[in-house]
């Protein structure tokens, strides 16, 4: 069972990103273990829509009051929809990372791609690991 940080619906990668699946379409962010690390975040740098991102690639940054930390695709497929108010907000990824401060939506072109990402009971044990 997963806590309220690493919501049940959503599949994880090893750099911290999610992605919620809804039919062919996966929403993506950053997990709260990434936003906890990066402390304040400052600016997020996203794709266009309709830009392709693919799979364990860069698709992005978000600059904290730490670091610039690159974003990596948990999937591949084409940019449909950016959370555009991040760019005045970016504090909206703090505040809410999986609903408010999600980052795109993708239309998936490679399904079969997220059967690779953790479940969050998954992701919790390896942020376990890591310590």
């Amino acid at each position: 069972m997963a806590s309220d940080d690493y919501p049940d619906d959503l599949r994880y990668t090893k750099e911290h990103e999610w992605a919620r699946v809804d039919g062919t379409r996966a929403t993506i962010g950053i997990t709260r273990f990434a936003v906890d690390a990066l402390g304040d975040i400052t600016q997020v740098d996203l794709p266009k829509e309709g830009e392709a991102v693919v799979k364990d690639a860069v698709f992005g940054t978000v600059e904290s009051v730490k670091a610039v930390s690159d974003l990596f695709a948990p999937c591949t497929g084409k940019v449909v929809k950016v959370n555009d108010p991040l760019g005045d907000s970016p504090e909206y990824v703090n505040e809410d990372c999986y609903d408010e401060g999600w980052m795109v939506i993708v239309e998936l072109s490679k399904p079969e791609e997220l059967d690779g990402l953790m479940t969050a009971a998954q992701y919790e044990e390896y942020l376990k690991e890591q310590e």
